[in-house]
């Protein structure tokens, strides 16, 4: 049995460092959540799925999923789980909830992301120890390979086998926190010129600090359900009309496939887009939220994800194609960039992200004009697994 399965709404906390528990920012994130869709309660919900990636560490808590469930004041009658893909959680516990929906076992699901990382100054070594857990730590780590330098290798590596350029870089990261400035959860409410960003200090060369998504507290989730159940709560819900997922090799970055590329993420967004039969997805999707951890992540992205051949997604946002009035608008609320990246939650923020920009309820300066078909995307761990999940105004 295969049915139609909608997102139908959603909310958010604010993001930021956050003077709050893991245990608040799920209750504002689910109070939000169920504020912004006041036809569905508690007591609606059938299955419940958090995407959380180290509450363990961050919050010396796990069975999260049960715990959100008190929080929340929902007795869930079918099916719960908390998934854990590194920074592709959150998508991971959409894709959850959207296969059993469509498999006819549940008719409505809360999809709730969570991520609580500020711990404080003088805990930094422990976040940023935890943070190197998502990569091979036995081989990888021991050698410090956290995130800034794995990506610069990829950016050092872009710019020798295609001439990108450091300006290309910073006008990611203006785009985006440009973007994150007219989005009111943000965790970054200002914009930064392009000179700004290439004359912060430096993290791993190439990439300076505004290079790099921020370390973040914040929840977000959204109601999935059922075609009939959606058409009785809304009548604009956002449709999933595809997904696709792939891991190559391994975690450990001596298998990984290429430096330059991720050929895993043009592989996921295929199978994604033969499932919501899109042919070219330049001319066809109109609004992207992707996963630009770095600003180098979101220039090869560009180009996996088929909008511009290999080696030419520097020109692409160079020509500003990727800007709110371009070929295709990317990252409009800011992206990780400039909204901040809370593990968990950032998966279930991008797929709301597409939802209110078809609705028409995100701030004017931001609506991408006449938008009808979206996607998402997250890498995760050493960018070994790619995550994509199309959505569209009608269902397919």
């Amino acid at each position: 049995m295969t049915r139609n399965v909608a997102i139908v709404g959603g909310g958010t906390s604010d993001w930021g460092d956050r003077d709050a528990s893991w245990k608040d920012l799920a209750q504002e994130g689910g109070k939000a959540t169920f504020d912004a869709v006041p036809d569905i309660g508690p007591e609606d919900i059938e299955g419940l799925f958090v995407g959380a990636v180290q509450p363990e560490r961050f919050a010396n808590q796990t069975h999260v999923a049960p715990m959100v469930a008190e929080l929340l004041g929902i007795d869930v009658t079918e099916m719960i789980a908390r998934t854990e893909l590194a920074c592709a959680s959150g998508q991971a516990a959409l894709r959850y909830a959207w296969l059993a929906i469509a498999a006819g076992q549940l008719d409505t699901a809360l999809v709730l992301g969570v991520e609580k990382m500020n711990l404080g100054r003088e805990h930094m070594p422990e976040v940023q120890s935890s943070m190197a857990n998502v990569l091979d730590r036995e081989f990888d780590g021991v050698n410090g390979l956290a995130a800034p330098p794995f990506f610069a290798w990829y950016a050092q590596r872009h710019m020798h086998e295609y001439g990108t350029t450091r300006e290309q870089l910073s006008k990611v990261a203006a785009k985006n926190k440009t973007n994150a400035s007219r989005t009111d959860f943000a965790q970054f409410q200002s914009t930064v010129e392009e000179d700004e960003i290439t004359e912060s200090p430096e993290i791993a060369p190439p990439l300076h600090l505004y290079d790099c998504s921020g370390i973040t507290d914040g929840a977000t989730g959204v109601i999935v359900m059922s075609e009939e159940k959606a058409r009785e709560v809304t009548d604009t819900p956002a449709w999933i009309t595809g997904s696709g997922q792939s891991s190559m090799a391994g975690n450990s970055i001596n298998n990984l496939p290429s430096f330059d590329g991720w050929p895993q993420a043009r592989e996921a967004s295929q199978n994604a887009y033969e499932q919501a039969g899109i042919e070219d997805p330049l001319s066809e999707i109109d609004v992207a939220e992707v996963h630009d951890c770095f600003s180098i992540s979101e220039i090869i992205e560009y180009e996996e994800l088929g909008f511009c051949e290999r080696g030419e997604g520097g020109q692409f946002i160079e020509d500003g194609r990727s800007h709110l009035d371009g070929d295709v608008a990317v990252n409009p609320r800011g992206g990780l960039l400039g909204c901040g990246h809370p593990l968990g939650a950032t998966g279930v923020s991008q797929a709301l992200e597409i939802t209110q920009q078809f609705q028409g309820t995100v701030s004017s300066d931001r609506q991408v004009e006449d938008a009808t078909t979206g996607l998402i995307h997250n890498l995760s761990g050493s960018a070994s697994v790619h995550s994509v999940m199309t959505l569209g105004r009608d269902p397919q």
